[in-house]
């Protein structure tokens, strides 16, 4: 057989960790209860699978059990957080909506269903290198808006967007705040701790955890009789967007995945105890192929200061993306953009956005690796690359 490419495309998608998939199967094959079963040992112990799971993805952002709300993945959950807010925000005639230019389709088509509904959608462009400023944000806010969502860091160019510094521009406001932390969560560990940000989406199969499974994390509003005090307030008044058996505080209806959600209990976990070494693996392999690209010519998106250790976008002045993955499709799988938009062939909204030439933007390759990626022949890459111009 043909033997693969190394597999750079992991803001698209990670490898299972071989522990995660360990736990997957024993929940499907030994331990495989119904956790709405209350009468035998099978439905207490997956129970039990799937409230350990809640704790291990809360702890990530110092959440608490009690606003883990399970759903497919990201997408589901951003959809959750933003169309649940609809019905409230129609009564209480708070129809204003803010986000940026550079989120995920995930959450702008949300917004545009939104806006036909009678929503106003005002959407904050970022500056050249990449993120949102914050002020910008807090500009853009007005006494009517319900909802700002800001990602946590960008899929196309791995820039980390300044969300603590919006959260506490919002200080005080009563707008909640959303933030699609898919490619962030479990990576980028401080922002999303902070108490202000009320709606947090998580995805499973970027964190090396099966697809199908992710996370709508709900904080209350802390009220407590002191600061920090967790476990008081109001939940976001969310509706449900499905309706059936009351599953997930009534807001995700149906069974439980429960070997999924074990799945994705323990990545979270993993993500955590395993950070540090993580992080400076990738930034090992960040820097190699910094060194061998960059003696082609190539040209960065984002400086390197402001993005994860595990997402580079750069083009080859004068060489369409098409053309070099089709040249290094033997050696690295690699992308030109987001892989769920890869089949519209359209130019990167989130490079238009930040200002980038045409000709940079037409040739933008995104790479992007783990702690898992094996070594790559940079030698070979640069050949093959070379070979274009």
């Amino acid at each position: 057989m043909t033997p693969m490419p190394t597999y750079l495309d992991c803001a698209a998608t990670t490898p299972i960790d071989p522990r995660v998939r360990d736990i997957v199967l024993r929940y499907m094959e030994t331990e495989f209860g119904n956790s709405g079963s209350r009468t035998h040992e099978f439905g207490v112990q997956a129970r039990r699978a799937v409230e350990k799971a809640r704790d291990q993805v809360a702890a990530v952002v110092g959440a608490t059990r009690g606003e883990v709300v399970f759903t497919s993945g990201g997408t589901e959950s951003n959809n959750l957080a933003i169309l649940g807010l609809a019905d409230y925000g129609l009564r209480a005639g708070r129809k204003h909506l803010v986000s940026t230019a550079i989120e995920h389709h995930a959450v702008l088509e949300p917004f545009r269903s939104l806006e036909q509904r009678g929503f106003e959608l005002t959407l904050v462009a970022p500056n050249r290198a990449g993120w949102v400023e914050p002020d910008a944000v807090r500009d853009a806010v007005r006494d009517d808006t319900l909802l700002v969502s800001v990602m946590h860091v960008n899929n196309e160019t791995g820039v980390v967007q300044p969300v603590i510094e919006i959260a506490g521009l919002l200080s005080g406001h009563r707008a909640y705040f959303h933030v699609d932390a898919a490619q962030g969560y479990g990576k980028e560990l401080t922002s999303l701790r902070h108490p202000r940000i009320d709606l947090i989406s998580v995805s499973g199969h970027k964190i090396h955890a099966p697809k199908g499974i992710g996370a709508l994390i709900a904080r209350r509003r802390d009220i407590g009789p002191s600061p920090g005090h967790k476990g008081q307030g109001e939940r976001p008044p969310l509706a449900p967007l499905m309706h059936g058996g009351g599953q997930e505080l009534g807001l995700r209806p149906g069974t439980l995945p429960v070997h999924l959600i074990a799945g994705l209990g323990l990545a979270a976990e993993l993500a955590v105890t395993e950070a540090t070494l993580r992080a400076e693996s990738n930034l090992r392999f960040r820097d190699g192929l910094l060194a061998a690209l960059r003696s082609l010519g190539a040209v960065l998106a984002a400086d390197p200061e402001h993005t994860v250790p595990h997402i580079v976008n750069l083009s080859f002045p004068g060489i369409d993306a098409e053309d070099v993955i089709e040249a290094l499709a033997g050696v690295v799988a690699i992308s030109n953009g987001a892989a769920c938009t890869s089949q519209s062939q359209s130019c990167s909204h989130v490079l238009s956005a930040m200002g980038l030439k045409p000709g940079q933007i037409q040739g933008a390759l995104r790479f992007s690796w783990c702690h898992m990626t094996e070594e790559v022949d940079w030698g070979r890459v640069a050949r093959e690359v070379g070979q274009l111009r």
